[in-house]
């Protein structure tokens, strides 16, 4: 049996080495129960083609807190739908921060809500669902 910090680390550790997130740079700050936060500073190679932060690159970054926060039990959660609003654009060299929060979980469901940040302007928010498998990647 593993211990409760012990087993949290390794779910924050299993969390953060997400490929695609790393291949773009995300850096996970925190993710423990029903709640992760991470940020990305945007590169040039991140860009549309009207100088703002790509949709896409938004949409990854609010979709990984989402990802991290439905996992932080241990328990695996996969996504079955979500929605974003972008409300203002993103600029190069501009610190992007998303955070995730849980807003109810069932034994089989679970809904979040994320808010991405330019700085400290609100610029996306998406609303989520997952479906709560009966397997931990992280046993208990």
């Amino acid at each position: 049996m593993t211990n409760v910090s012990t087993r949290k680390e390794q779910i924050f550790k299993t969390l953060q080495e997400e490929p695609y997130a790393n291949f773009l740079g995300f850096k996970l700050l925190s993710a423990e129960d029903g709640c992760a936060t991470a940020e990305v500073m945007p590169t040039e190679n991140m860009l549309n083609s009207h100088g703002t932060v790509h949709g896409g690159v938004i949409f990854s970054l609010a979709d990984f807190v989402f990802a991290a926060a439905s996992n932080s039990y241990g328990q695996i959660a996969v996504g079955v739908n979500n929605n974003i609003n972008y409300l203002a654009a993103g600029f190069a060299n501009k610190l992007l921060r998303a955070e995730a929060q849980e807003v109810r979980r069932t034994r089989k469901l679970a809904w979040y809500s994320m808010k991405v940040y330019s700085e400290d302007e609100l610029i996306a928010t998406m609303e989520a669902m997952v479906y709560v498998k009966s397997e931990f990647f992280v046993k208990e």
